[in-house]
C-alpha cells in the first residue's frame, strides 16, 4: 500500500490558473504562491455577488479515536465524487496546525487518492497563514508588556492581563510562564503568562469568522485585554494594536486555492481546533466557493459534538450560511471504542439542527469486509441512509453512492435552526448544549465560573454564542467515558469572552488550550534529504 506522501508525488498537479479556470476565476485575478497554490483576493467575491449560492454539506464524525476517522479523507473523497457525477463541486477545509503534524494526528490534507495537494507544502508553511496569526497574535502581547513598561495610558492592571503568547506548537512548558524577570525592571513588568496553541487564539478565530479586511480589523480592536485598576476593561484599540495587527493579516485573509487528486478546486483556509476554538474553516472562504460552485463540501473538527454543533450556532449563524445536509463519518476502530449509542447519539443531535443525515462508513484497508457491512446495515436501522466509503483507495469513485444521496438530499428543501436562541443567559446556552448535544443530566459551574459569566454579561456580551472547550475523547468532560455516557454533570470551571471573536469561551474538564506532545511524537520519523525531498510526513 503507497503512503500518503508516495500517492501525492506520484500525482502530476495542474497549473493553478486551470484549476481556476474551473470555478471561472480569470489567472489574472489569482496571486501564485508557486505553480500549484494560489491566493484568491477577497475583493473577487463582489463579483459574484449575481451568482446563485451553490449547496452546503458539513461533514463531522462520531465521537474519534486518537488517530481520527478519515474525515477530511471523506470531505475531499466526497468533493471528488460530486464531480464524477456531474456536480460542479468545491472543497473547503483548514489550514493543518503544525502542532498534530508534528504530535501524534500527523497532517491535514486527507489522504491516499482523497487529498489535496501539494501536500507537503500544505502541511509545512503552506502560504504562511498561521505564521501571520501567530505573529499578529504575539504582537499584541509585545504591545501590552510595553504598555505596562512604559506605564502608558491608558493604565491596565497586570493583573488582570487575559492575552496570553501563542505559538504554533504543542510545547507544555509553555502552558504557564513569567516574563519580566530580573535585570532591576528592565525586562518589563514581571508578571505571570502562558502560551497557547495558534489554533486556540483569539486572532485565528477573527480571521475566521471575519467578513472582510475592514471587519477583520475592528474586530481586532474589540479584542479585550485586561481592564485598569477600577475594573474598567481596555480593548485592544486603545493600545492602537488593531492597525498593525490587522496589516499583518491583510493576506491572510485571502483565501488559498489549491486542488485535490483528481483535480476538484478545493480552498485551504485557516485553521481553528475544534475542542478548544470553533473548528472550521474561514466564512470568507466558504462564502466565495458558494458562489463559484453548485456543491460546496466542507468539514468541522471532531465529533458533532464538538465541530458541528459550533459550526452551526457559531459560524453560520454569524455568516447566514444555510447548510442543506450532513455527513456523519463512522468508523470500524470508532465503533470497537463508542459503540452503536454513540452514534446514534450524533445522529440524533444532527436532527437537532434540522437537516438530513447519511452516514458514511470509512473503510480503512485492513477493515474486514464483513465487519464493515455489518456496521453499515447498523447505521441504516437508525433511519439514515449509510453508505460505505473507500475514498482513500478509490478517490472518488470510492464515494460514488453517498455522493448520489448527499445530492438528492440537497434538492429537498431543509430545515436549518440553530440550537438556542441568543437571547437565553449565557450559562442556560451551555445547559442547552450540555445536556441536548452532550447528554449530560446537568452543567455545574464553579465559583470561579459564576463569577466570570455574571462579569461577561454585565460587560455586555450575555448575547454572544457559546464556544465550549471540551475533550474530543468523549461526549462528556472526561476522556475516559467513552460511548453514550449518561446522567453525567458537565463541569465548567471557567469562561472568557472572546469579544473580537464574537463569543464566549467555555473551559470545562481538564480541556487545555496548549496541547502537549506524545512519548514519540511524529516529528521523529520526519526527516528531508539532500535534494529537499522530505520523509515521513503523513
Amino acid at each position: 500500500m503507497k503512503s500518503d506522501l508516495e500517492i501525492a508525488r506520484s500525482i502530476e498537479l495542474a497549473p493553478i490558473a486551470e484549476i481556476g479556470a474551473k470555478l471561472g476565476i480569470p489567472e489574472e485575478v489569482l496571486v501564485p504562491y508557486g505553480r500549484h497554490i494560489a491566493k484568491v483576493p477577497l475583493s473577487y467575491l463582489d463579483s459574484l455577488a449575481d451568482r446563485p449560492e451553490g449547496n452546503l454539506v458539513l461533514v463531522t464524525a462520531m465521537t474519534p479515536t486518537p488517530l481520527g476517522e478519515g474525515k477530511t479523507t471523506t470531505t475531499i473523497g466526497l468533493g471528488q465524487a460530486l464531480a464524477k457525477i456531474g456536480k460542479r463541486s468545491m472543497i473547503c477545509v483548514r489550514e493543518p496546525s503544525l502542532g498534530p503534524c508534528m504530535g501524534i494526528k500527523g497532517g491535514a490534507a486527507g489522504g491516499g487518492y482523497s487529498q489535496v495537494l501539494p501536500m507537503e507544502d500544505i502541511n509545512l508553511h503552506f502560504t504562511g497563514d498561521l505564521h501571520a496569526v501567530t505573529t499578529a497574535h504575539n504582537l499584541l502581547s509585545s504591545i501590552i508588556d510595553n504598555h505596562l513598561h512604559q506605564k502608558s495610558q491608558p493604565e491596565l492592571n497586570a493583573r488582570t492581563i487575559l492575552w496570553r503568547r501563542a505559538i504554533d506548537m504543542n510545547d507544555r512548558s509553555l502552558r504557564s510562564i513569567v516574563v519580566g524577570l530580573a535585570d532591576g525592571g528592565r525586562n518589563g513588568v514581571m508578571r505571570e503568562d502562558g502560551f497557547d496553541i495558534t489554533a486556540s487564539s483569539e486572532v485565528m478565530a477573527i480571521l475566521c469568522l471575519a467578513r472582510d479586511l475592514a471587519d477583520l480589523r475592528a474586530r481586532l480592536g474589540s479584542v479585550l485585554v485586561g481592564s485598569d485598576a477600577l475594573g474598567k476593561p481596555v480593548y485592544a484599540k486603545e493600545l492602537s494594536a488593531h492597525g498593525a495587527m490587522a496589516a499583518l493579516l491583510k493576506d491572510a485573509i485571502n483565501p488559498n486555492l489549491v486542488q485535490t487528486v483528481e483535480g476538484v478546486p478545493a480552498f485551504v483556509h485557516g485553521g481553528p481546533f475544534a475542542n478548544i476554538a470553533h473548528g472550521c474553516n474561514t466564512l470568507v472562504a466558504t462564502r466565495m466557493a458558494l458562489r463559484l460552485a453548485d456543491f460546496v463540501v466542507t468539514e468541522a473538527g471532531f465529533g458533532a459534538d464538538l465541530g458541528a454543533e459550533k459550526f452551526f450556532d457559531i459560524k453560520c449563524r454569524m455568516g447566514n450560511l444555510h447548510p442543506r445536509a450532513a455527513v456523519l463519518v463512522v468508523t470500524l476502530r470508532a465503533f470497537a471504542m463508542h459503540g452503536a449509542a454513540n452514534i446514534a447519539k450524533h445522529v440524533e443531535n444532527l436532527g437537532r439542527f434540522g437537516l438530513p443525515v447519511v452516514v458514511s462508513v470509512n473503510r480503512f484497508v485492513d477493515d474486514d469486509g464483513r465487519a464493515v457491512e455489518e456496521l453499515r446495515a447498523c447505521c441504516e436501522a437508525l433511519g439514515v441512509p449509510a453508505f460505505i466509503s473507500d475514498c482513500r483507495e478509490r478517490g472518488g469513485e470510492g464515494g460514488l453512492g453517498l455522493a448520489e444521496e448527499v445530492a438528492a438530499r440537497c434538492g429537498k428543501q431543509a430545515d436549518f435552526r440553530p440550537l438556542y436562541a441568543l437571547d437565553l443567559p449565557l450559562a442556560d446556552k451551555v445547559r442547552r448544549v450540555a445536556t441536548d448535544i452532550y447528554g449530560a443530566a446537568e452543567a455545574e459551574f464553579t465559583p470561579e465560573a459564576q463569577k466570570a459569566l455574571k462579569h461577561i454579561e454585565h460587560l455586555g456580551y450575555g448575547d454572544y454564542p457559546v464556544c465550549i472547550a471540551k475533550t474530543q475523547a468523549s461526549l462528556s468532560d472526561d476522556p475516559k467515558r467513552p460511548g453514550r455516557p449518561e446522567g453525567f454533570a458537565l463541569h465548567v470551571r471557567d469562561a472568557k469572552v472572546a469579544s473580537g471573536a464574537g463569543f464566549v469561551v467555555i473551559y470545562t474538564g481538564k480541556i487545555m488550550t496548549m496541547p502537549g506532545l506524545p512519548k514519540v511524537p511524529a516529528a521523529a520519523n520526519i526527516d528531508v534529504g539532500e535534494d529537499g525531498s522530505i520523509t515521513g510526513l503523513f
